[in-house]
């Protein structure tokens, strides 16, 4: 999946796997999902589709400064949220000022309780500026964002099951003894502060994006810079001392011409892509290398719409230069840290990432069909042939990533990954009841996975004490599943609907030696197992000098055992299914004649469920094959009653 926040690439370090997409979560106005043939438009890594999130902007209020005050309170981890944002605007210039904090202590579930460097705190603030002229309109966008966040390891005391925290340096004098460390006092679990032991991302972002209407089309274009920092702090003897610091340069780039052409077919052609330079700093783990790399895609897509017929389609074609040097690295005899050395002072330096050139290219072809049966029904069917370059952990990493607690290990004779995707579906919208059904078959050629590193006797190799160390590997692979909908909204019922959404998807190694092999390397790794998300919804309106409306919301999210998995090197292991239920309320008060808040308070797992998502690398955070009660690993968050308050001004 390519991530998008308001039509600029998301480049934030994504080649770790736990890193998580830096947006506001308050200033989020909507979100979509693109599959098919429209993907194309975007970017060479869109094999599986595009998630675009917009952020609320400018508009003309007539003079007017609006805005909206939003609040939270979370109790399971005490997380604490508040955010602003302004709007003012005229015939020609507007302008939208946001910001944002949150902080949050540890959370709790029923198995572990406090689970120990959970917490976390975000900062986050925005500005954009418009100008609207008669043809079009330009922005201009500055984006900060500054996270703290605790990083668990998940060890413990062997007998209580409490967690225990890191004191001495690994390889020290003395030395951390993983299964002999000092228990987390209560105060330091039930805290807003954070542990010496965490990890902090700042992302300055400024970027600009234009729209105008050129002849018989329009051109839309963007540049946008960002600037990445990641810093993960794991030496507890030298806490302000980095162990992973990077910094990551990143120019994306693109413009599009979309204009009629004859037979009424709309036809956009394009080209985008992006420019990247990152490189380690003051930092004594070194997981990837320096590099830089340069993206370029040019691109062409047609659509055309018939009295029941929708034809659209395109062609791409990337290339991805990626380049390194040299990267040596030595023992510091004054810090004992590992330290990068430059030539030509490399005597007695390790050769950690040897110099590299490699350029990577594809075609991507894709085509979709929409057939209108009648004003309710329609028909859709897409194949399209995906094409997807290593990232540089995939191709080149070589060393432990301190967040993750792993040793990753690339492979330097990746190949870019092909896909070829058949999907089919039927939607239905009447009065009462709308449904969809859509099924896919996707077929990857060298597709990248994930398997921990074993030695010939089976047991795994550990290169850092405390860590697991995963290869990456490539096979033929097949992925194929299906989406299901139906909403409820009876007309005769005001205000109610029911949901229900299901999705399944199963992944298979093609590789022969694994045919039939089942969980011993016939499933692809950290596949998402089958889900099933009903809901209940029903708005009463009140009459009322102070309640406009009362909604009350009901959920239950099931979600299948997983036993598909890779057993292989030791890799997964089976996951329990389990099933949450969520519930919640929400009004709009009045507080003077003319202006209402919404207040909203949403429980979540309400009955408190142990569980652990299929897909969760707190699962794996163990360090003992047995445990007293039964649990390995960590769990997910316990029972949560969010009460937010939105307020528009």
């Amino acid at each position: 999946m390519l991530t998008l926040y308001d039509g600029v690439r998301q480049e934030s370090q994504q080649w770790g796997d736990e890193h998580g997409i830096i947006v506001d979560d308050y200033n989020i106005e909507r979100a979509e999902i693109i599959k098919g043939p429209a993907s194309l438009m975007y970017g060479s890594d869109a094999v599986a589709g595009v998630m675009s999130l917009f952020p609320v902007m400018p508009i003309n209020t007539n003079g007017r400064v609006i805005g909206r005050y939003t609040s939270e309170y979370q109790s399971n981890n005490g997380l604490v949220g508040n955010g602003m944002r302004l709007i003012y605007g005229n015939d020609h210039w507007s302008y939208v000022l946001r910001g944002s904090f949150r902080i949050a202590k540890n959370y709790r579930d029923p198995v572990d309780g406090w689970v120990y460097n959970t917490n976390f705190r975000t900062t986050n603030s925005s500005l954009t500026i418009q100008y609207k002229g008669f043809a079009g309109f330009t922005t201009l966008n500055l984006n900060l964002y500054d996270h703290k966040q605790g990083i668990p390891d998940g060890s413990r005391d062997s007998l209580s099951r409490q967690f225990t925290k890191q004191v001495y340096e690994i390889g020290g004098n003395p030395s951390d003894n993983i299964k002999d460390r000092p228990v987390i006092p209560y105060n330091s679990l039930n805290s807003y502060f954070l542990s010496p032991l965490h990890q902090r991302v700042q992302d300055y972002k400024v970027y600009s994006k234009s729209h105008y209407a050129i002849g018989r089309g329009y051109l839309d274009a963007v540049i946008a810079f960002t600037q990445n920092l990641r810093r993960e702090y794991d030496h507890p003897k030298d806490p302000e001392q980095a162990g992973l610091y990077v910094r990551l340069y990143t120019l994306n780039y693109g413009m599009r011409y979309t204009t009629q052409t004859i037979l009424n077919t709309e036809i956009t052609f394009g080209l985008n892509g992006m420019y990247q330079n990152n490189k380690s700093k003051d930092a004594t783990d070194f997981p990837i290398p320096d590099f830089n790399l340069f993206d370029v895609g040019p691109y062409i897509y047609l659509h055309r719409k018939f009295e029941k017929w929708t034809v659209s389609g395109g062609i791409r074609y990337d290339t991805r230069y990626l380049r390194g040097n040299n990267f040596y690295t030595r023992q510091d005899q004054a810090s004992g840290f590992v330290k990068q050395v430059l030539p030509p002072d490399t005597a007695g330096a390790y050769l950690q990432f040897p110099a590299f050139r490699k350029i990577f290219s594809g075609l991507s072809l894709s085509m979709g069909l929409t057939y209108q049966i009648n004003d309710h029904i329609s028909l859709k069917a897409n194949i399209a042939r995906g094409f997807r370059a290593p990232n540089i952990s995939e191709f080149a990493s070589n060393g432990l990533d301190p967040g993750a607690h792993i040793v990753y290990l690339g492979n330097r004779n990746a190949n870019p990954e092909f896909s070829l995707q058949e999907d089919a579906g039927i939607n239905a919208t009447y009065d009462d009841v709308s449904a969809s059904l859509s099924i896919f078959n996707n077929n990857i050629q060298h597709y990248i996975y994930e398997t921990q590193l074993t030695d010939a006797q089976g047991n795994p190799v550990v290169v850092v004490p405390g860590n697991k160390t995963f290869r990456y590997d490539q096979a033929t692979a097949r992925l194929y599943g299906l989406e299901a909908a139906l909403n409820l909204h009876p007309q005769f019922i005001k205000g109610f609907s029911f949901d229900i959404a299901f999705t399944a998807i199963s992944g298979y190694n093609l590789k022969p030696e694994y045919k039939n092999e089942g969980v011993n390397g016939e499933y692809l790794p950290f596949v998402p197992p089958m889900r099933l998300l009903s809901g209940i919804c029903q708005e009463i309106k009140i009459k009322s000098k102070i309640f406009t409306s009362l909604t009350l919301k009901g959920q239950v999210d099931f979600n299948a055992a997983q036993n598909h998995f890779l057993a292989l090197y030791q890799t997964e292991t089976s996951t329990p299914g389990y099933t949450l239920l969520n519930g919640g309320i929400l009004t709009n008060i009045k507080y003077t004649k003319y202006s209402s808040f919404q207040l909203q308070i949403q429980v979540n797992n309400v009955l408190d469920q142990a569980y652990q998502s299929n897909q969760s690398r707190l699962k794996y955070f163990e360090y003992y094959t047995a445990s007293p009660s039964g649990h390995l690993g960590m769990y997910g968050m316990g029972r949560n009653i969010c009460i937010k308050m939105l307020m528009p001004f």
